[in-house]
């Protein structure tokens, strides 16, 4: 048993790793600010499962005293707080860097002085690879783009540039906690990995149109509200279901002494692609489930076509995508179907 503290632990991706180390017998410490729509039924919904492990502690990862107190002495921190939306960064530039780029230098400083050397998971994003990925030729098929240049067939490393193009402030402040998680690995020793994930999905998702947008089509779809899609659709993204990744939180736990320090792709990979398009014609022809959308302008350096090559974490950790994308989709939609009351 191992004592973890999960930041942004009532959010969607830290309340499932909570729900999935908490089956396992660890004692989980969830720190959030609780600023977020839903996210209180959220800490229900975990209360109701999980009556022993579970602490929750209202705090904010930009109060340093606050946050050092409560790591002291955990095993693991997985790293999960964040301002999520690139829309919220380009109107409030200041609140999303004290977020992503001071909080998350506080959270290694925090590890830093506390007495128990903690691992520190950091959920980053594909987004540090900014407008750079638009550079790469495409091949624009009629519900999707697909890349041309055959070298990535499998999708984008991990050494693909990230610097010298347009990121938006969310990209930069993310990018910025990246690169303090490696600094504070090879200047302080701290066992450290970053996790650039890709459309992680599934339930406690309580998507939107900035954040989260395959739960968002499937809750708009649910409630009859139309949704907006920023440029043509034929966008491609991997897309990843949670508890695959709650898997690979565990395995990097277990091997952490191999791989401390590393950077890793993660998302559903190229075999679980699909675009805007494709999703909506998925869930009107294997669901039954009508969206009404209408199109507008792309976003700021938003991305044409991007997919994790996850080869590296494939080869260090043995780790792939076990639950594909229709059933994740399937799933999800059920998810969201029989817990309606969550959602509103």
């Amino acid at each position: 048993m191992s004592r973890i503290l999960i930041t942004g632990g009532a959010g969607f991706v830290g309340c499932n790793l909570a729900d999935y180390f908490l089956k396992k017998g660890h004692d989980v410490t969830v720190f959030d600010n609780l600023f977020r729509k839903n996210v209180e039924k959220n800490i229900g919904w975990l209360k109701q499962k999980h009556k022993k492990g579970l602490t929750t502690v209202k705090g904010d990862i930009r109060d340093f005293e606050r946050l050092l107190v409560n790591v002291k002495d955990v095993d693991t921190m997985f790293h999960c707080a964040a301002q999520t939306a690139v829309t919220t960064s380009v109107k409030n530039p200041v609140e999303d860097f004290e977020i992503n780029a001071l909080g998350t230098f506080n959270v290694l400083e925090a590890a830093r002085q506390s007495n128990t050397d903690p691992i520190v998971i950091f959920c980053s994003t594909n987004k540090v690879y900014g407008n750079n990925v638009n550079k790469i030729p495409l091949v624009e098929k009629k519900t999707r783009y697909e890349f041309a240049d055959p070298k990535y067939k499998d999708g984008i490393p991990e050494d693909f540039p990230t610097d010298a193009d347009e990121h938006t402030p969310y990209g930069c402040s993310k990018y910025t906690g990246d690169l303090y998680m490696r600094d504070f690995h090879d200047i302080f020793g701290l066992r450290t990995v970053v996790l650039r994930l890709s459309c992680v999905y599934g339930p406690l998702q309580h998507g939107t149109s900035d954040q989260g947008w395959l739960s968002h089509f499937i809750i708009s779809g649910i409630f009859g509200k139309p949704v907006v899609i920023y440029g043509d659709g034929r966008q491609v993204r991997d897309i990843l279901y949670i508890t695959d990744l709650a898997r690979l939180f565990e395995l990097i736990v277990k091997n952490i002494k191999k791989i401390s320090g590393k950077v890793y792709n993660v998302g559903g990979g190229s075999s679980n692609t699909i675009s805007l398009l494709e999703l909506i014609q998925f869930l009107k022809g294997r669901l039954g489930l009508e969206l009404k959308y209408s199109f507008s302008k792309w976003r700021p350096a938003d991305q044409r076509a991007y997919y994790s090559n996850i080869t590296k974490v494939k080869k260090d950790l043995g780790w792939s995508p076990s639950v594909s994308k229709e059933e994740g989709i399937v799933k999800t939609h059920e998810w969201i179907m029989n817990n309606r009351h969550m959602i509103v």
